[in-house]
C-alpha cells in the first residue's frame, strides 16, 4: 500500500481527483467484490487527503499574495519580513 500513497503523493492536484472520480464511480456501480471495495476506498481516503492538502496549501499562497497598484500577484509585506 506504501506505493500507491507514494504515487498519490507524486500525483498531480488533477490526476489525483480524476482517479478519486474513477474510484467513486465504481464503488458506485456497486458490482465491485467486497476486498476490492475496501482496496478501492483506502486508495480513495488517500486521494482526498492528497487533494485537500494541495487545496489548503493553493489557499495559503494565494492568501500570502496580494495585488500591487498595477494588477500583479507580489508577496505582502508580511512575506517579506
Amino acid at each position: 500500500m506504501a506505493t500507491k500513497k507514494n504515487t498519490a503523493g507524486n500525483a498531480s492536484f488533477e490526476e489525483s481527483l480524476r482517479r478519486l472520480e474513477e474510484i467513486v464511480n465504481q464503488l458506485e456501480q456497486g458490482d465491485v467484490p467486497l476486498e476490492d471495495s475496501l482496496r478501492l476506498y483506502e486508495e480513495g481516503i488517500e486521494l482526498s487527503k492528497v487533494c485537500a492538502r494541495r487545496l489548503s496549501q493553493a489557499e495559503l499562497t494565494l492568501n500570502k499574495l496580494g495585488k500591487d497598484l498595477e494588477g500583479k500577484f507580489t508577496l505582502t509585506d508580511e512575506e517579506l519580513e
